[in-house]
């Protein structure tokens, strides 16, 4: 075949051929050309032979001979890092009378045989084999890059991401904040109980990240609490190396399989955008769900490893004790919440989750609160988490407070109250300003109006016009709207006796 070397065998036969067969005779027969022939006639040797003689560079003398022992290796000795480009181009700058550049392939290939002759020992990776029930993983991945949005607002937030390491069942959920012991124990437990078991081993790396600068005494607060939760379901804890990402790399693969998945679905549902936060999430457990049904049969060899799961889970969240101040809230991790104004002067204890706030006050449930974070900029920045209807009566006492409020920005429960206070504070004067739009919040909170009244705000802005307090009172006053009468006859006592003497002979 053209351009496929002949074999010591196939020249052994043309020439036993050429004796009795003519030159392009012997040659077919032999299976080459006839040019191939004649040059074995020229020179019989076998091609194994012309091979172990032929010089380097394909029949030209080496232009490194010279530069090889006196230039070369001592630069490799001392840097082996360096790349044959780097030495080359360093080498046509102290020597241009020479042509250099085409043999930048012997170069490469000289230096790759001194590497592995004299170079450095390299990091060697070893394969391990995963016994069925042996070992679970965990980790975090970053999915900013997904671009998913809720409501048009970018979401920044994080997977946990479980992973079996025999049968490669995988479970994740989404982390709104960081790396933190809350996030991993929730999502860990989440895990096992939709499992419905637990491996003998649990692997993460996700508790060094958390360990980041953080006090020794904190340090080993967590992972006294990081070992009672691997302990609570007989699991050994375990963590890979800081810094060593391979050392996690059964899971690491995982995720970035799963980003992928996500990013294709994605791509296929037309939108990165959801409506809440709760469909996003249904999104990723059915694209997790969907790839666990094809590790079926391997999750049935496994589950007869795994332990059983004790009677109750255990704690998932940070505890602390707060004191709800004058101002109607109280700050936690640098997060100002507002609560009932009920609340003031009380100390609540609160669960802080990964999502939520769990307010207790002695041991009665008070209230719940979604998580707030702080701004990414600057230390002394707090966030806020508001809910008008905590502060909506003393605002309404005091509308002029409205105006240079800390949390202003954040009291609106929806777009269209924003909006509407934009126009209002350039349209009118500050004093009608503010109490027009405490009296609409007021209104939205009272008559239970929050989102008829936003889309009436709508209809106002549209029209570019300012909204008429009064006439939406009238509107949305459940007070004065009339009842509906109901008239409801009541049958006789004779025609239950009747229904139940026809059932009987039935």
């Amino acid at each position: 075949m053209p351009g496929k070397p002949i074999t010591d065998q196939q020249a052994r036969l043309y020439m036993r051929l050429n004796k009795t067969h003519r030159r392009e005779t012997a040659a077919a027969m032999a299976g080459f050309s006839a040019s191939t022939a004649s040059r074995l006639d020229k020179d019989p040797r076998l091609p194994s032979q012309r091979k172990a003689e032929r010089r380097h560079g394909g029949g030209h003398a080496d232009p490194f001979a010279d530069l090889w022992d006196s230039e070369v290796v001592p630069k490799l000795e001392k840097a082996p890092a360096l790349r044959p480009v780097t030495i080359l181009n360093d080498l046509c700058l102290r020597y241009p009378d020479r042509d250099l550049i085409p043999a930048r392939r012997t170069l490469e290939r000289r230096v790759r045989q001194w590497k592995a002759s004299n170079g450095p020992q390299q990091e060697v990776f070893f394969r391990q084999n995963h016994p069925p029930g042996r070992q679970g993983m965990s980790d975090f991945t970053d999915c900013r890059s997904l671009g998913v949005t809720i409501a048009g607002i970018l979401l920044d937030h994080r997977l946990y991401h479980f992973v079996l390491v025999y049968s490669g069942w995988e479970h994740g959920e989404v982390v709104l904040g960081g790396e933190s012991y809350t996030a991993l124990a929730s999502g860990l437990q989440n895990a096992l109980w939709s499992l419905g078991a637990s491996p003998m081993e649990h692997r993460s790396d996700s508790l060094s990240a958390a360990f980041t600068n953080r006090a020794d005494e904190t340090q080993e607060d967590l992972t006294v609490r990081y070992e009672a939760l691997c302990g609570h379901y007989q699991m050994t804890p375990t963590r890979n190396n800081r810094g060593v990402a391979h050392e996690n790399g059964s899971i690491e693969s995982h995720n970035g399989h799963l980003k992928d998945r996500i990013e294709q679905a994605l791509l296929l549902r037309g939108s990165s955008d959801f409506a809440s936060l709760d469909d996003y999430r249904r999104f990723v457990a059915e694209q997790i769900s969907r790839r666990n049904s094809l590790r079926r049969q391997e999750l049935a060899v496994e589950m007869p490893h795994l332990r059983a799961l004790p009677q109750r889970k255990t704690t998932d969240y940070d505890d602390t004790v707060v004191v709800v101040t004058s101002s109607g809230g109280f700050t936690l991790r640098r997060v100002f919440y507002t609560a009932p104004s009920t609340y003031i002067g009380h100390r609540l204890r609160v669960r802080l989750y990964d999502d939520r706030l769990e307010c207790y006050l002695g041991a009665s449930h008070a209230f719940t609160l979604a998580r707030g974070r702080p701004p990414s900029g600057g230390k002394g920045q707090h966030g806020h988490v508001v809910d008008y209807r905590h502060v909506i009566h003393s605002l309404r006492r005091k509308p002029q407070a409205f105006a240079n409020l800390v949390y202003r920005d954040q009291l609106f429960p929806r777009a269209a109250y924003a909006r509407t206070w934009q126009v209002m504070s350039e349209a009118l004067d500050q004093r009608t300003a503010c109490k027009t739009m405490v009296g609409l919040l007021w209104l939205a909170h009272s008559n239970a109006c929050e989102a008829e009244l936003a889309l009436a705000l709508e209809d106002n802005l549209d029209a570019r016009q300012i909204p008429d307090l009064a006439a939406l009172q009238t509107r949305f006053d459940v007070a004065n709207n009339e009842v509906p009468g109901i008239d409801v006859l009541l049958p006789t006592a004779t025609a239950y006796d009747r229904l139940l003497t026809g059932g009987m002979m039935q």
